[in-house]
């Protein structure tokens, strides 16, 4: 057994959609990032290709590639899980927390899990999917960002 540990921010900006965990939040800011900057996804994905020793989402799907603007980080996700099965590993458990001061999470979290669920091609109850607050603190609590961070585990197949 692995385990991997993955983490993500990105900017508030206006005039940018606020996807997470591959749901289209309604806020008036969104993600600023040449992806869709979906920091959940993206902290999956570096957890995933840790325990896996295969680097990290940068070396994979690199900003600097005009194939991978504005893309959605599920497609993106789909593409991790095919990374590890061509290495012979299965996904055991996901642990992922989303930092941010609003909007309010909570009622998006199911479908989170559902679209990672199904990108992963796992059971949703090997996702958890959690948030918080920063208590007003920092640039999250500012409303500055918003991070995630994202624990597995994974073993051979």
């Amino acid at each position: 057994m692995r385990v991997g540990l993955g983490y993500d921010v990105h900017k508030l900006v206006p005039n940018r959609d606020l996807i997470i965990g591959g749901v289209k939040i309604p806020h008036t800011l969104g993600l600023l990032g040449h992806s869709d900057a979906d920091v959940l996804i993206h902290a999956i994905m570096d957890s995933l290709l840790g325990a896996a020793a295969l680097g990290d989402i940068g070396k994979h799907f690199p900003d600097t590639d005009a194939e991978f603007k504005g893309i959605s980080s599920i497609k993106l996700l789909n593409e991790v899980r095919e990374l590890l099965s061509k290495s012979d590993y299965k996904i055991e458990n996901i642990d992922a927390t989303i930092i941010a001061q609003r909007p309010k999470m909570s009622p998006y979290i199911t479908s989170m899990r559902e679209n990672i669920s199904e990108a992963l091609r796992i059971s949703i109850d090997q996702i958890n999917v959690k948030a918080t607050t920063e208590e007003g603190l920092g640039f999250t609590g500012i409303e500055e960002g918003i991070s995630s961070q994202s624990i597995c585990l994974i073993s051979k197949i």
